[in-house]
């Protein structure tokens, strides 16, 4: 998506922001699936992954988007992790619906809350996304709302825990663990995407 230069010496420009914005939109697509798969739908696993791919061309995208323009709306670093901050997003949810097909044990009931409160946590990421560099306060505030639902997340991963340690079977517990972990990886994921927001929006205000 490029926008040509005001003036024939310049490099061309870029809308880098449209571009992470698509980022966004695929990760979105994949969390939703994503959070299906937990609450048990296992055809959408395969959703998960083509939307993993689909985010990596987007992001290929926007860094060359980001190498060559001449000027940005905000500062290239700030963009440039924003989107490996979503890329971490779902290629965690990728991962895990990968080792759980491994350790062949389906998404449980905290799995699916916490998959749930992901998908949640990323679609007011869009919405902090789509307002960076023309609506701070918007943008601001939807990123404290994605990391409010988090601390959410936080305390359902701290129950599904406790909750292994009182079980009898071994195997179970350990597996779950790394299952649960990789949850809680995702989500502070997450909340690095919305505390970047933040700190771009302040840099740029």
């Amino acid at each position: 998506m490029k926008r040509p230069g005001s003036h024939w010496f310049l490099p061309d420009s870029y809308d880098v922001l449209a571009l992470l914005g698509e980022q966004v939109d695929v990760t979105v697509e994949g969390m939703d699936a994503f959070a299906r798969w937990g609450a048990g739908e296992q055809g959408a696993a395969e959703e998960v992954r083509d939307s993993e791919h689909k985010a990596d061309d987007r992001r290929r995208a926007l860094v060359k988007a980001i190498r060559e323009s001449f000027t940005t709306p905000l500062e290239p670093e700030d963009l440039f992790e924003l989107s490996t901050g979503l890329d971490e997003v779902i290629n965690g949810a990728k991962n895990t619906v990968r080792e759980s097909e491994a350790l062949q044990m389906a998404p449980d009931r905290p799995m699916a809350d916490m998959t749930q409160e992901i998908a949640s946590g990323v679609r007011h990421l869009q919405e902090s996304l789509a307002a960076v560099g023309h609506d701070p306060v918007t943008a601001s505030e939807a990123a404290a709302r994605a990391t409010k639902v988090q601390r959410g997340l936080e305390r359902t991963y701290r129950l599904a825990m406790a909750a292994l340690v009182e079980g009898g079977d071994l195997r179970q517990a350990v597996g779950r663990q790394e299952l649960y972990r990789r949850l809680d990886r995702i989500s502070d994921a997450i909340v690095v995407v919305a505390e970047r927001v933040v700190y771009a929006t302040v840099k740029e205000g």
